[in-house]
């Protein structure tokens, strides 16, 4: 059999993440060989996002340098997947001819054989992008059923040969891209709710949950792989199970995961904090091995741009949430996401978000500009700002953020944590502590400690810088 070597870029969320490795179990099962190196590769693969502008551009932008690999090099083709290729299809496809096939999450389980056809010379149709929320039935118990015949990444079970995840049994197809002691578990897919924000829901789909005995599968062969740390994620962690059963949700599937030999940390993401339940904030407060970290999408803190954005909930309800988690778990990690700028916001709605971020004191806040993305609500709006102006309010607020969450580092000196070991960077390990996720809410350095990657380490903060911690083994 012919290899033919293919680099993918993964670009955007986890998530997306998790759908590459899909992608790159796919084609070593179907005779590619994984490179490292795109200008090695015959095929460059870049997996998009397309979520907001920026991701967008940055899509776009890695699409071109990989196309300008092709100038007397051994890359032959340059394929996009992912996010941005299911929204635009043809359109994309149309605005930019330097990538030679634009697919769509219906040609993930052919992706080998499609990626041959190309390298053949055969023109790839680029599908119609339609409302993927549409192929579900709109009952979440019918779904399930309905999802066999229904293309969606990370969502197809297959008996796969030794060597992929997992080794027996109808599982996820899956080969990890990366190394490290901690590895994304993709819990779910799609979402069921219209924030008038967000186009994701028609892209991604109607929510879907995967079985609770196909997680515990593969999060048994991640441990298998020195996977330590599971990141559970998923567009909307706190709705998993709804389209399961009565008794399966989130409360059900933390205790299975904490029972799979080799993992120490369980990590949950996306939490909507209209859809917490006491049982909920019990479970991953109370069983073992998940740790006390809190996702939290707040989004605004207003009721008045709350609702037009479609969600629940004040900022007096917020607060209190918090105070619950950090009554029950005072070093609980909590982040964070705003947006500053959205149609209707008043110089109001401006000051009682700032008064929410600083009476909530989280470990990381992000603050996010609103620009409108097509096909949503948000568009349609009455009271857009100038982007001048939203631009304003976002580096105010997020100037505000910045100090608050430094502070909130800064009063962690002296706490004893545990850090899981990820690197050794200039004779020192740096990893993360039990409140901080991957990539997004900084890191713990171990001053004068080396040779301790995949260790949990206990230690003592000494110091910070921004939100990073600095600690000393004990």
């Amino acid at each position: 059999m012919t290899q033919h070597l293919v680099h993918i870029a993964s670009l955007g969320c986890a998530r997306n993440d998790v759908d590459s490795e899909e992608l790159a179990a796919r084609l070593e099962l179907g005779g590619f060989t994984l490179t490292d190196d795109p200008a090695t590769a015959e095929t460059v693969v870049v997996n998009t996002c397309g979520f907001v502008e920026q991701a967008k551009k940055d899509s776009i932008d890695t699409l071109l340098a990989a196309a300008d690999l092709k100038d007397g090099g051994t890359v032959r083709s340059v394929v996009a997947v992912g996010c941005m290729a299911e929204r635009y299809g043809v359109q994309l496809a149309e605005e930019l001819p330097e990538a030679d096939a634009v697919l769509g999450f219906d040609d993930y389980a052919d992706i080998a054989d499609r990626l041959k056809g190309i390298l053949d010379g055969d023109r790839h149709i680029s599908h119609v992008p339609r409302d993927r929320r549409t192929l579900l039935p709109l009952t979440p118990m019918a779904r399930q059923a309905a999802a066999e015949r229904l293309a969606t990444p990370g969502h197809r079970h297959e008996p796969l040969p030794a060597g992929l995840a997992p080794a027996t049994g109808p599982r996820a197809l899956r080969r990890r891209l990366s190394g490290g002691p901690s590895a994304n578990l993709k819990i779910a897919s799609g979402c069921d709710r219209r924030c008038a924000f967000c186009a994701i829901p028609a892209f991604r789909g109607s929510y879907l949950s995967r079985p609770i005995d196909e997680l515990v599968a593969e999060a048994q062969w991640l441990a298998e792989q020195g996977v330590r740390e599971l990141f559970l994620v998923s567009e909307n962690t706190s709705s998993y199970g709804k389209d399961l059963g009565p008794d399966i949700r989130l409360e059900a599937l933390l205790p299975e995961l904490s029972l799979v030999d080799g993992i120490d940390w369980i990590r949950v993401s996306y939490l909507q904090p209209a859809e917490i339940r006491p049982s909920m904030l019990d479970a991953m407060l109370g069983t073992e091995k998940v740790v006390p970290y809190f996702d939290l999408s707040f989004q605004h803190a207003s009721p008045t741009v709350l609702r037009s954005m479609r969600r629940f909930g004040d900022a007096d309800s917020f607060l209190s949430l918090i105070s619950t988690i950090r009554d029950a778990a005072p070093a609980a990690g909590i982040r964070s996401n705003v947006i500053a700028g959205f149609p209707g916001e008043t110089a109001r709605d401006v000051e009682i978000l700032r008064d929410f971020i600083v009476e909530a004191n989280l470990d990381v806040m992000g603050v996010f500009g609103y620009s409108d993305e097509e096909g949503t609500e948000g568009v349609r709006l009455p009271g857009h700002l100038e982007p001048a102006e939203v631009e304003e309010r976002r580096a105010m607020l997020a100037d505000l953020a910045i100090e608050v969450c430094e502070a909130r580092a800064a009063d962690r000196i002296g706490e004893e944590i545990v850090v899981l070991v990820e690197s050794d960077e200039d004779g020192e390990s740096v990893g993360r502590g039990a409140h901080q996720a991957p990539e997004t809410d900084g890191s713990t350095t171990l001053s004068g400690v080396a040779g301790r990657v995949g260790e949990l380490v206990r230690a003592v903060v000494v110091d910070a810088a921004g939100i990073d911690l600095i600690a000393e083994a004990q």
